[in-house]
């Protein structure tokens, strides 16, 4: 068992420097610009992405309806595609592999905190997924998690630990098979 929270240190210690407050700030200000895009505005999202920073190559497809927490922390590949409604909390970097697929509602987290100390720290973990992967509806990949290449995590499956290459993650907590 853990110790007693230390909620007033936790909140006064400084998780970002100045630039990055104000940089999150400023995305803020342009997400409406992000989300009342319409659909087919594939390269408007990507152009606002690439101004904050992200890294994102050709031929990917974001949808308007996509909660991105840190443009500047996510790296997406060729021909990505992430559906309406998934959920990119990049607090810490998350690299998304060419060709993979981020279902509708899927949620990558590579954020948490040190629950064993008592201030609490963030944890920036970083999340990877593979190329060729598919994360499918309404699945949660946690912090340092990797998503193999050609793995796939079915739907609503919780990943808290890696996910081979090949393989398919079904349940909470995940269950892994070879892909057949």
């Amino acid at each position: 068992m853990s110790a007693q929270a230390d909620i007033a240190t936790n909140r006064s210690t400084r998780s970002w420097s100045n630039r990055e407050l104000i940089a999150r700030m400023l995305w803020g200000i342009c997400q409406p610009l992000f989300r009342f895009s319409p659909r087919p505005f594939w390269g408007w999202r990507v152009m606002l992405l690439r101004l904050f920073g992200a890294r994102v190559g050709p031929g990917v497809r974001i949808h308007p309806s996509v909660r991105i927490t840190i443009p500047w922390n996510l790296r997406i590949d060729d021909q990505v595609g992430i559906g309406d409604r998934a959920i990119l909390y990049a607090l810490g970097p998350i690299h998304i592999g060419a060709r993979a697929t981020i279902s509708q509602y899927a949620h990558l987290c590579a954020g948490t905190h040190d629950w064993r100390d008592p201030i609490r720290p963030l944890i920036k973990a970083p999340i990877q997924i593979a190329p060729d992967a598919w994360v499918c509806a309404d699945a949660f990949v946690g912090p340092g998690v990797i998503i193999g290449a050609g793995a796939i995590l079915g739907a609503r499956a919780v990943a808290m630990r890696n996910l081979p290459a090949g393989h398919v993650g079904v349940g909470n907590p995940m269950q892994t098979r070879p892909a057949t």
